[in-house]
């Protein structure tokens, strides 16, 4: 920035009176359109190039391109991974020399000087992706510059004017998030299915399901409900792994040897694993309920999704379609899961999966931190917390005489 406090003496003629940059000046554009169907990258990335391009220097020209046609809410890592033949096939009238991860990849390399973008959401519509990724590029000497920023003036004003851009790109991305997850438990709580259906159900086509036709980004997708397998073992198979794991408190290992010795009584595609067989084990919609919001398909590590707690499921208010168990049954076997994993609780889940057998429940009354008041049927018991092993195989015992 050139001072307007000039010298009282000519001193043009300096060397240091100006700092140069001695590299030249190598800019790229970079786009994003949200997916092929949802938007049209072959008018929309030009469109974003004629606007990008309104900010190099008079008789300059990009040397490369990357765009990506993505969510902007995706990491940079995980953008740009679709087949080239996918690309080749949009008929983009503009060249693509890689995604977002390429040019993080490959910007010193290519020596590049100056980013060129629409706007900030191009990059990302999270904010933090959008701020790692200028930080990342400037780290190598290279400015990001969007299009939609003033020219001049302050630099407090052209970053306010940024900050202002990524928050609205952040705030619209928690809307569409929020609006996302309100039809998709709709979805779940009106009975129709979530993603691949379970082991004994197939998915069809809800032919009472409203029809909304064409809308704005094409046909709707079908709504489909879950009926049982045509294949009748199937039902019988996953009501027999349930049971083992309810009532014969059997490990995964355990249940797939069984299952797998009878191919013929207990069908399946390609084998039993220990996935499978806990997957389906711990699958509410077994109990004839359609429940979403189990995993959280945005965290965890790649290719893992974390379980999200119970009390965030979103539960279709009775049975939509077939029940292989009851809920209750469903329930019981998740308590003897627990145990069976080793919870820090086991005790006291032994003690519930003893009492449930009974058709007794077991609730907490009160607690004070080193002894708890259970209800047990009609007794009241107090026992040390937490709960010593001895202790809970009294319980246990004791539950077959007075309890």
């Amino acid at each position: 920035m050139t001072s307007f406090y000039r010298p009282p003496l000519d001193l043009t003629d300096l060397p240091n009176f100006r700092q140069t940059d001695m590299r030249p000046r190598r800019p790229v554009f970079v786009g994003r359109v949200s997916t092929k169907d949802n938007q049209n990258p072959s008018s929309s990335i030009p469109r974003q190039v004629t606007l990008a391009s309104e900010r190099l220097e008079p008789g300059e020209e990009f040397i490369a391109y990357f765009w990506d046609v993505e969510s902007g809410m995706l990491p940079p890592e995980l953008r740009g991974l679709g087949p080239q033949a996918m690309y080749d096939a949009l008929n983009v009238p503009v060249p693509r020399d890689g995604g977002l991860q390429d040019l993080i990849d490959r910007a010193e390399l290519m020596e590049v000087t100056h980013v060129l973008a629409e706007r900030s959401d191009r990059v990302a519509r999270a904010m933090l992706t959008s701020l790692t990724v200028e930080h990342g590029l400037e780290q190598m000497g290279v400015e990001v510059v969007y299009a939609n920023e003033p020219v001049g003036g302050t630099e407090s004003g052209r970053l306010r004017t940024r900050r202002y851009g990524q928050v609205e790109a952040e705030i619209y991305r928690t809307t569409m998030l929020e609006m996302s997850m309100g039809g998709q438990v709709q979805h779940a709580v009106q009975g129709w299915n979530h993603g691949y259906p379970p082991y004994p159900y197939k998915a069809v086509i809800d032919e009472n399901a409203p029809n909304l036709g064409r809308g704005r980004f094409g046909m709707h997708r079908p709504k489909k409900k879950l009926v049982a397998h045509d294949d009748e073992r199937r039902f019988a198979a996953a009501k027999e792994l349930c049971r083992l794991r309810r009532e014969e408190h059997l490990k995964a290992p355990d249940i797939v040897a069984i299952l797998s010795a009878d191919p013929e009584k207990y069908p399946i595609e390609t084998r039993w694993t220990y996935n499978r067989v806990e997957g389906l084990i711990a699958n509410p919609k077994l109990a004839g309920y359609q429940v979403f919001n189990r995993r959280a398909t945005r965290t965890g590590p790649k290719g893992i999704s974390n379980w999200n707690p119970i009390s965030e499921w979103a539960w279709s208010p009775r049975p939509v379609h077939p029940a292989v168990v009851s809920l209750e049954e469903w329930k019981l076997a998740q308590e003897v899961t627990a145990v069976l994993r080793g919870s820090d609780h086991g005790p006291l889940m032994r003690v519930r999966a003893a009492a449930n057998r009974r058709g007794l429940s077991v609730t907490e009354v009160s607690s004070s931190g080193a002894h708890a008041v259970y209800q047990i049927g009609t007794r009241t018991v107090v026992v040390p917390t937490p709960i010593p092993d001895s202790v809970a195989q009294q319980l246990i015992e004791d539950l077959g005489g007075s309890l």
